[in-house]
C-alpha cells in the first residue's frame, strides 16, 4: 500500500512538472513577437493577435504550484500511518540540499513564470499609448521558455527528494526489525552455543 501512495504522488510531481513545462514552452512559441500599433487621434493603440499566451502562462503556474505541493506532500507524508521526526528526514546534508535546492529553484521559476505572464497581460489590457514612435511589445523573448525550463528542473528535484526521503524512512524505520538489534543477535547465539557445550 505505502508503495502505491508512493508511486502515485512520484507520478503526480512528475506529471505536473512537466505539465508546467510544456505550457511554459507552447506559450513562448505561441507569443507575438510585438503587436501592431495603430494611430488613432491622440494615441497609439496596440492590437496584439488573440493567442493563449496569457491563459498558458497562468496555467502553467499552476501546474508547477500543484507539482510543487505534491513534491512537498512526498517528502512529509506520512506512508502507511507511520510519521518520521523531521530530525530523522534531513539528517543526511544530501537530502537538506535537495529539499533547499528543490524550494528555491521553484520559487525562482513560478516568480519567473508569474512575472512574464503578467507583464504580457499588462501590455495587452493597456494598449493605449500617447507616444508617437510607440512600437507595442510584447514581454521579454525567452523568459516563458526559460521559466518552463526551471518549472522542469523543479520537478526533477522534488523527485529526487522523494527518493532520499523513502530511503530516510527505511533507515529509521528499520530499527521495528524484528530481527533484533546486533548486541540481541550476537548474545542469543552465544547463550545457545554455551547450552549445547554444556547440557
Amino acid at each position: 500500500m505505502a508503495s502505491n501512495q508512493s508511486r502515485n504522488i512520484a507520478l503526480g510531481v512528475a506529471f505536473f512538472g512537466a505539465l508546467a513545462f510544456l505550457l511554459g514552452v507552447v506559450a513562448e512559441n505561441k507569443k507575438p513577437a510585438q503587436g501592431t500599433p495603430v494611430p488613432m487621434k491622440d494615441y497609439i493603440l496596440c492590437k496584439f493577435p488573440k493567442d493563449p499566451t496569457v491563459a498558458l502562462g497562468g496555467l502553467s503556474v499552476l501546474a508547477l504550484l500543484i507539482s510543487a505541493a505534491l513534491g512537498l506532500l512526498a517528502v512529509f507524508f506520512p506512508y502507511k500511518g507511520q510519521s518520521v521526526p523531521k530530525s530523522a528526514l534531513f539528517h543526511s546534508m544530501t537530502m537538506r540540499v535537495f529539499f533547499l535546492v528543490a524550494t528555491l529553484v521553484t520559487l525562482f521559476a513560478g516568480a519567473m513564470m508569474m512575472w512574464v505572464t503578467i507583464t504580457e497581460g499588462l501590455h495587452r489590457t493597456r494598449n493605449r499609448h500617447y507616444t508617437a514612435d510607440y512600437e507595442c511589445p510584447t514581454a521579454k523573448t525567452g523568459l516563458f521558455g526559460g521559466a518552463a525550463f526551471l518549472a522542469l528542473d523543479a520537478a526533477l528535484f522534488w523527485l529526487v527528494c522523494h527518493m532520499l526521503t523513502l530511503n530516510a524512512r527505511s533507515d529509521y524505520l528499520e530499527d521495528d526489525d524484528s530481527k533484533g538489534d546486533y548486541g540481541e543477535v550476537l548474545t542469543t547465539y552465544y547463550d545457545s552455543r554455551v547450552a549445547a557445550e554444556h547440557p
